[in-house]
């Protein structure tokens, strides 16, 4: 009522911000930073997390809480790629646009943008060095590799595999975890993040 310039809460756009976990520091601070954007922007923020890696019920509820919500857009770092995607292509029929995160969906085009790191160059790296740094050990190393979660989401799998292929393993199926013949691997464990 005032000269009409101030913007009340329920008047900005919503956007919400779906993270793995709000546990883990990198996604806490990938909260912090959307919460910075929104103060700047005027948008109205809403988070959620799953309770732990993996949790993808909880990340759908929050995708169908901002649905109703009439949300504008969604930012998301898939706990599932494939399992969320049919939640994400309601909201895009409903004019939210979809950014992922982090990890990019299966199918990638479930989404309007991603924004990752390419998971697989970034192990291959790692694995490179690794390799490097162990010289004429690595011939006889022994690989143990944790996991994220049994899902087998893209940014695990593409980090996994990138690092066995830098390390010099010939990967069957790069698509998969675990199917490796290579005898200095001595096992997969899910960490659960």
């Amino acid at each position: 009522a005032g000269g009409g310039h101030a913007v009340r809460a329920a008047d900005k756009p919503i956007v919400g911000i779906i993270i793995k976990t709000s546990t883990n520091p990198f996604f806490v601070k990938m909260k912090e930073g959307a919460a910075e954007a929104a103060a700047k922007l005027g948008f109205e923020l809403r988070t959620f997390a799953g309770k732990a890696d993996g949790d993808t019920d909880a990340q759908i509820a929050a995708v169908e809480s901002l649905i109703a919500a009439g949300a504008r857009g969604i930012l998301i770092s898939p706990s599932d790629s494939r399992a969320i995607v049919p939640a994400l292509e309601e909201a895009r029929a409903k004019g939210i646009l979809v950014i992922a995160l982090d990890t990019p969906l299966d199918p990638p085009s479930a989404a309007d943008a991603t924004f990752a790191t390419d998971n697989f160059e970034a192990g291959r790296l790692i694995g490179q060095w690794a390799a490097k740094t162990l010289g004429k050990d690595a011939a006889q190393a022994k690989i143990a590799l944790l996991d994220l979660n049994v899902n087998q989401i893209s940014v695990d799998v593409a980090r996994d595999q990138g690092f066995l292929s830098g390390f010099g393993v010939d990967i069957a199926n790069p698509a998969a975890i675990g199917d490796e013949g290579d005898k200095r691997i001595v096992g997969h464990d899910v960490t659960l993040g």
